[in-house]
């Protein structure tokens, strides 16, 4: 067993990690992001094939980790195992909708295809640190104040019901809020220099759209992490869990936008699922002080509601006529 166990409160696995595991766990993730980083050094237009061979692996390597998670705990891997991969489904899920959002403002700001991996391999890299820091002090909290748990339900809630009144033109205001944000602290310029953040411009530095596009994406973690965040708390108390399953579940989005940007209408029922998602582990949380439900019941429930939103929205993308090689032509 790597890790030490110190009993369960409320049904949920509360381990004490030793700092070593942290660092294994930061080298880990270092070591993945500076493999994705080489492989797109030289900002070439991913494909489709790419997209989903890449795709295919950083699933495969979220899935390898739980079974880290399974052995190293211990008598309570079998409670943890459940609890990373309810959060990693979670997490993944609710993901899939930033993936829409990024869609949007790539668009709206006019960010070239063969630079958009950069952006947005800085912005999971500050997404990372963002989430890190929200899993910290959200546990924490909730640990100390139970009736928090009510609290962040409630949001969770009110978040579902707003997410299945989903809006096709969601990641516009946010693209100009953002946009807006940093031309009050340096000058932006409308002219890319290759894949630079930064250029000089009269002998002023100056930041280029790419810059704009990744104050933007961080912008808009913020809100999506208010949502995730908590949802992922609804099912694990454990810090390390709640990280893992949030690190793992976002270090593939860069390929997965890639393979989904254009999906968005033949997934059409896909935010009506996460919305339900969302109202479900909000309920959840909001009663886990007096009654918890079995982490395996809750996953065989968030499974069989996204599978039910993918199978529906299939359905209908047929009837109209949406083929996958609409879906993966050009962004």
């Amino acid at each position: 067993m790597f890790f030490a166990t110190t009993g369960a409160r409320e049904s949920f696995v509360e381990l004490n990690v030793p700092i070593w595991a942290w660092f294994a766990l930061a080298a880990t993730i270092g070591v993945m992001l500076g493999i994705d980083l080489y492989r797109h050094r030289d900002d070439h237009e991913p494909t489709a094939s790419e997209a989903l061979k890449e795709t295919l692996v950083w699933i495969g390597c979220g899935l390898a980790f739980s079974i880290v998670v399974y052995f190293g705990f211990g008598d309570q891997g079998g409670a943890a195992f459940g609890e990373y991969i309810s959060g990693y489904l979670i997490e993944k899920s609710l993901s899939i909708d930033n993936v829409f959002v990024w869609s949007i403002i790539f668009s709206a700001m006019s960010i070239p295809l063969k630079y958009q991996h950069r952006v947005l391999f800085w912005g999971i890299f500050g997404a990372l640190v963002l989430r890190l820091f929200f899993i910290l002090i959200g546990s924490r909290l909730i640990a100390r104040f139970f009736w928090l748990l009510v609290v962040f339900g409630v949001f969770l809630i009110y978040t579902g019901f707003k997410i299945i009144r989903h809006r096709d033109d969601e990641g516009e205001n946010t693209s100009t809020m953002g946009l807006g944000l940093l031309e009050r602290f340096v000058p932006v310029t409308d002219k890319l220099d290759g894949h630079n953040f930064f250029t000089v411009i009269n002998g002023v530095k100056t930041a280029t759209p790419l810059f704009a596009a990744l104050v933007v994406i961080e912008f808009t973690d913020v809100v999506f992490a208010l949502d995730s965040v908590p949802a992922v708390l609804a099912v694990s108390n454990e810090p390390f869990i709640v990280f893992t399953s949030n690190a793992f579940a976002i270090l593939g989005l860069r390929a997965m936008y890639f393979l989904l940007a254009n999906a968005r209408e033949r997934f059409h029922y896909l935010s009506h699922g996460l919305g339900a998602i969302l109202i479900f582990v909000g309920a959840k949380m909001a009663i886990s002080h007096w009654y918890h439900l079995n982490t395996y019941i809750s996953l065989g429930i968030i499974v069989s509601l996204l599978v039910g939103a993918v199978v529906f929205s299939e359905r209908r993308a047929r009837k109209l006529g949406i083929t996958w090689e609409e879906v993966t032509s050009s962004h």
